[in-house]
């Protein structure tokens, strides 16, 4: 009897132990995070670049010294700088890059309010996931360069012809990322939000995107990449007044012109601008995300 007894007692375990038990847990839960000090970012996240860039520019300033090529194919850094400081002393360089953010932004936004619904009816209707799921994905791997010279045909050169080309450009990305997301959701999530009553719409609202959530993002970093690269893809093809001056019609002008220091500084500002709306909100959101859900990638 008393072995019997001891035997339940320790298959159930002591107050004391259930106590370290549950404190592990709540240990485990309760995961601190702590801001880097500023120093750190500074070693960790500003150096980095910082030094690549000097690099780069050291590398292409030996390469004019030692006059690789003609100074017309390669001109010296300083040459980009000057075109650079004239665009804003004539006031212009904040207008040529805010009329291409504000279309790429706002064609970013009509994607993500189409691609969102129809990568969740592609994710959960096996019909419709047979049917369009390959058309999906050969619309992702087609150029969005190719979209420009139809797009034009359909609706002239407008902005209309911009919108279209980024639509049909980012779309895919971002369905294709909602639907990998949903794919890696477990289904006991799914059982106990029926269990819950979340179904249908709210079932969506509730679980389905917010357990699919880091792949969701993942794809919506994949389509404002793709919203930018068909863009300026449709920027340099379709290149109209009417249209104003986007950074793609100005790299367009600078190449009909034979400006090669403009050519690069067009370059490098399409550049800035897809790392800077990179850095600036899909790597922060894609941090926090992650952190929430305490992997280990978000503390790097």
């Amino acid at each position: 009897m008393a072995g019997t007894e001891t035997g339940a007692r320790s298959a159930s375990g002591s107050p004391h132990d259930l106590a370290g038990l549950e404190a592990g847990l709540d240990a485990l839960d309760a995961v601190e995070v702590r801001r880097a000090p500023f120093a750190q970012v500074l070693l960790h996240k500003v150096l980095p670049p910082l030094t690549a860039v000097v690099l780069v520019l050291a590398v292409w300033k030996l390469l004019v010294v030692a006059e690789v090529t003609d100074d017309y194919k390669l001109p010296d850094p300083s040459a980009v700088w000057h075109s650079l400081e004239e665009l804003w002393l004539r006031g212009t360089l904040l207008d040529i890059v805010w009329t291409s953010v504000s279309r790429g932004l706002l064609g970013f936004a009509a994607a993500l309010a189409l691609g969102t619904p129809l990568g969740l009816l592609v994710a959960r209707v096996k019909f419709v996931r047979a049917a369009l799921g390959p058309v999906l994905s050969g619309l992702q791997s087609l150029p969005s360069v190719a979209w420009v010279p139809a797009a034009v045909i359909w609706l002239g050169i407008t902005d209309a012809a911009m919108y279209a080309v980024i639509l049909l450009g980012a779309v895919p990305s971002i369905a294709n990322g909602l639907v990998s997301g949903i794919d890696q959701v477990p289904p006991l999530y799914l059982r106990a939000g029926r269990t819950m009553g979340a179904t249908g719409l709210r079932g969506a609202r509730h679980v389905l995107l917010p357990a699919a959530l880091p792949g969701y993002i993942a794809g919506l970093k994949q389509g404002w990449a793709f919203s930018w690269r068909s863009l300026m893809a449709a920027e340099l093809i379709a290149s109209s007044p009417d249209l104003g001056l986007g950074l793609g019609q100005y790299l367009e002008n600078a190449r009909t012109d034979s400006d090669m220091p403009g050519v690069l500084l067009g370059i490098l500002l399409i550049l800035f601008v897809g790392i800077a709306i990179d850095l600036a909100v899909f790597s922060p959101l894609e941090r926090r995300v992650l952190r929430t859900r305490g992997l280990a990638a978000a503390s790097r």
